[in-house]
């Protein structure tokens, strides 16, 4: 009887540090999540720097052409100056 009583408590502790474990996952998830979501916003020049360093990328894989990049560029540059 002692043996199983032993057997309980192992089985018990186990599966309280599982949900712990699983708990602090879910806390560290959310804190991640809003620190995302509450960051501020970058600012237009770095954004477009990005942008721009996206599209010279693109051009170097071939997937779009110089044409097109300066055009999409213009046009993000267009919308992410008018936000700021």
């Amino acid at each position: 009887m002692q043996h199983k009583a032993v057997r309980y408590v192992i089985r018990s502790t186990a599966a309280a540090a599982g949900g712990l474990a699983t708990a602090a996952t879910s806390v560290a998830a959310a804190t991640l999540a809003a620190s995302i979501i509450f960051s501020p916003a970058a600012e237009a020049s770095s954004r477009l720097d990005g942008v721009h360093a996206d599209l010279a990328r693109a051009i170097a894989l071939n997937q779009i052409t110089e044409e097109q990049a300066a055009k999409f560029e213009s046009k993000l540059a267009g919308r992410i100056l008018g936000e700021a």
